[in-house]
């Protein structure tokens, strides 16, 4: 299973990108602020300065045709600045401008400066209120009557913050004052920039935001969306049999978590499904094994049988016995092959209970020796037994011990030549003891080798290749189940100058196993 990191986790990327598609448009949304607000103040022309070129513009297009359409044109001309201001005829009595907000009372003191009394001396700069001064109202009233009033010169805004300067500039055509400018002193108002910010800063956030969460959809949730489709595809293919399917788990995050779990999960049933399939081949190879095993002594019992049965045939007493006789050797071999399988059964089944306890291994040999000694001397076979110095007692079930020697000595004994010889050795392995059984016989085919061990498997199969018939091939499969009871090991092998040798490998009483 692939090693799972934190910073792959699908939790912490999604966390982390929209932290930062967050940052990122806070810093892009503050950058464009300040730059559109820059724009705003940093563009606006002088209020003097704007006010003269809105005098001398619409002088001379007044001047060209009078009724010119001043409105449409400083909304045309103008309207795009941030800076505000106000037009005012004589010849019109309502009021043009490029844009709001206003300052309170600009428009109506600008008209005042169209008035015949007003002292063209203090036009270019005047102070606007939305509550009029009296000291204003005096001097207005002073100028009606010829008198100029008092100059107002320039500074700051009046009491209060109601007040503010205002930069005038008179509209002439022929000579003669026709409108005025009045442009307010101060840079645009807040309000009107944020309000001329405000479209492009939610134009640029919304394609940020859809740009982020298409940038995370691509990065983040496209490569965890494969591999969920590659594990919706596996585990599709899974509920339709298919054991060998696999899903893709790199990655490090939960998706290939999950993925590892998936591909443990399809091993362990496409192992389980081998080893389903291999037991019912297995069952239906024994069922055929015992089918032709038991079908050779049934056959010859049920021929002698009817023989012996046959009223018309005349058949001596010698020749009877003979019959019968042979008739009861196949009972008993029907038996023991019965026997066999059963015992083989209890043991790879686990039925069955071992008397565990510490075995002498000379003890083992000496009953091998005795049980083949009238074979051994009829054949001229030396059989040699050894036990190595230090060579620990084996902690076992003695008969079964004895049972599996037995079988591998009546093998040997069963493909060694006359007068060879058969030698059985024991010796320490670290926590076991190795028991070899070598014969000097031809050895074993290294075809036959990986099977030797299997259920009614015989090298020669057709009993004729060794002096003593062959058994039911299932005797190494008895010897296998009980080493394997006792958590040992066996194997088969050729030596290098001939014959085979068994080898096995028993828990030691010194170390006694769990």
């Amino acid at each position: 299973m692939p090693e799972r990191r934190w910073y792959r986790s699908l939790y912490w990327r999604i966390a982390l990108g929209y932290i930062a598609l967050l940052a990122v448009l806070l810093l892009v949304q503050t950058g464009l602020a300040v730059w559109l607000m820059n724009r705003v103040w940093g563009e606006a022309r002088m209020p003097a300065e704007l006010a003269d070129l809105v005098a001398n513009d619409l002088s001379a297009r007044l001047a060209q045709n009078p009724s010119f359409d001043v409105d449409a044109h400083l909304r045309k001309e103008y309207g795009s600045g941030y800076q505000p201001f106000v037009v005012v005829l004589a010849s019109d009595p309502r009021t043009f401008s490029n844009r709001g907000p206003l300052p309170p009372n600009l428009a109506r003191d600008a008209r005042r400066r169209l008035e015949p009394w007003f002292d063209g001396r203090r036009f270019n700069e005047r102070r606007f209120d939305d509550d009029e001064r009296p000291e204003d109202r005096r001097a207005e009233e002073a100028g009606r009557g010829g008198a100029p009033g008092p100059p107002v010169g320039r500074g700051g805004g009046g009491r209060g913050g109601r007040r503010g300067f205002a930069l005038y500039s008179e509209i002439l055509v022929a000579g003669k004052r026709t409108g005025v400018v009045a442009v307010p002193g101060g840079p645009p108002p807040l309000s009107e920039g944020l309000r001329a910010i405000a479209p492009t800063l939610t134009l640029v956030g919304i394609a940020l935001i859809g740009a982020g969460a298409a940038l995370m959809a691509l990065l983040i949730f496209g490569p965890s969306h494969k591999r969920l489709r590659d594990l919706e595809q596996a585990a599709r293919a899974l509920g339709e049999g298919r054991t060998d399917v696999r899903a893709n788990d790199s990655g490090g995050d939960e998706v290939s978590g999950l993925a590892a779990t998936f591909n443990t999960m399809a091993a362990d049933l496409e192992a389980r499904a081998a080893a389903l399939a291999d037991s019912d081949r297995a069952r239906r190879q024994l069922l055929a094994d015992v089918s032709h095993e038991l079908m050779t002594p049934l056959a010859a019992i049920r021929g002698y049988v009817e023989t012996l049965g046959m009223t018309e045939l005349k058949i001596d007493a010698a020749t009877r016995a003979k019959y019968l006789d042979i008739a009861h050797q196949e009972t008993h071999k029907l038996e023991a092959i019965i026997g066999e399988l059963l015992d083989l059964a209890r043991l790879e089944g686990g039925g069955g209970t071992l008397e565990r306890e510490p075995v002498l291994t000379a003890d083992l040999f000496r009953r091998v020796k005795d049980r083949h000694r009238p074979l051994l001397l009829e054949r001229n076979i030396t059989l040699k037994t050894s036990i190595a110095d230090g060579t620990p007692l084996i902690f076992g079930d003695a008969d079964r011990l004895e049972q599996a020697l037995q079988n591998v000595a009546a093998n040997a004994l069963r493909h060694s030549p006359d007068g060879g010889a058969i030698a059985l050795h024991a010796e320490p392995a670290g926590d076991r003891v190795r028991i070899t059984i070598a014969d000097s016989g031809p050895g074993i085919p290294a075809e036959h080798l990986p099977h030797i061990f299997d259920r009614f498997y015989k090298a020669d199969a057709s009993r004729a290749g060794t002096r003593v018939p062959s058994g039911s091939g299932l005797g190494l499969s008895i010897v296998r189940a009980i080493v394997h009871r006792h958590e040992g090991d066996i194997r088969a092998f050729n030596a290098a100058d001939g014959g085979a040798i068994f080898e096995f490998l028993l828990p030691s009483a010194r170390v006694t196993p769990s």
